[in-house]
């Protein structure tokens, strides 16, 4: 098991030919995702050595071009490549059509199923839950309808302790109970504490997506005590100006939000072509929360090993 997030894409709307737009490939407990498919997604797929077929879950967190452009190729792809395992995608409601009508138009009808799960927009939601990681979405602020995604894992089970369990007269049918930390009542009346008997779970993770923003201090609930925040930081402050008429944030708002959510680290992404690297934006940053990365096409954040 592992959560592992790959940054495909770190690059607002223009491509440049050191960053793509906003793509990210989260690999948790098993669990195969893609956030955001902006032009280009499958390159980049290819480029950093993610399987194309392993992915199973997709989450659009907006209806602008740099972030999922690049969808009904990946799925083109994915069909050329004998894909018959079904795909479910997260997004807004008018995307459904937007797809069905390029697939109708290209007489590129899918050999796989295509599971369509419309998000709303005005309040924070759980959309995808299994016995191991939650999936909730939250509004953001932006020039249309945008949200962000916080993936959590469940807490994980406790780890039985063979010595001591060796003589206790407990028997394999407890041991599950043990497992989630349960006590249990044995037919003779007496209580088995399972603290005697496991060692303690591993920590749980949480990793939010905030993509394209501005700073709004109502996302701050539902990002709070996040392991890794990954927040836009299209502008520095000498172009704070524009981030305000455009509805994004500058690299010290990303940190301002990040002190306020207790986030343990910071990554900026989402940075404009105008700039020639982020080393501005990861100074100004760090002057209010030290524990900050710069995005970079490729890079690889495990989140077992930020704490």
């Amino acid at each position: 098991m592992s959560f592992k997030v790959t940054i495909l894409g770190s690059g607002a709307a223009l491509p440049t030919y050191k960053r793509a737009p906003s793509s990210q490939y989260i690999e948790c407990n098993n669990r195969h995702i893609l956030i955001d498919c902006g032009e280009g997604t499958q390159m980049q797929l290819r480029k950093f050595g993610v399987k194309f077929q392993k992915i199973s879950y997709i989450f659009i967190s907006h209806l602008h071009g740099d972030h999922f452009f690049g969808l009904p190729g990946l799925l083109s792809t994915m069909q050329l490549l004998g894909r018959n395992q079904g795909i479910t995608i997260f997004g807004h409601p008018e995307l459904e059509g937007i797809l069905q009508s390029l697939m109708e138009v290209g007489h590129n009808k899918l050999t796989f199923k295509l599971n369509f799960v419309p998000l709303q927009f005005k309040e924070e939601q759980l959309i995808f839950e299994d016995r191991l990681i939650e999936v909730r979405s939250f509004p953001l602020k932006h020039r249309i309808e945008t949200c962000g995604f916080r993936i959590q894992e469940k807490p994980k089970e406790y780890k039985l302790n063979s010595e001591n369990l060796k003589g206790s007269g407990l028997s394999l049918e407890h041991y599950p109970k043990l497992k989630l930390g349960e006590n249990i009542v044995l037919e003779s009346g007496e209580t088995i504490h399972f603290e005697n008997f496991t060692f303690p779970p591993k920590p749980s993770f949480s990793y939010a997506y905030c993509s394209d923003t501005a700073p709004k201090e109502k996302i701050i609930d539902s990002i709070k005590d996040v392991s890794v925040l990954y927040h836009e930081a299209t502008f520095i402050e000498e172009h704070k100006d524009r981030a305000k008429a455009t509805f994004h944030s500058t690299a010290k708002q990303a940190a301002a939000v990040a002190v306020k959510a207790n986030a343990y680290k910071l990554i900026l992404g989402h940075f404009s072509s105008r700039y020639e690297d982020a080393t501005k934006h990861l100074e100004e940053a760090k002057t209010i929360f030290e524990n900050t990365l710069a995005a970079e096409d490729g890079m690889v954040v495990n989140l077992e090993k930020v704490q």
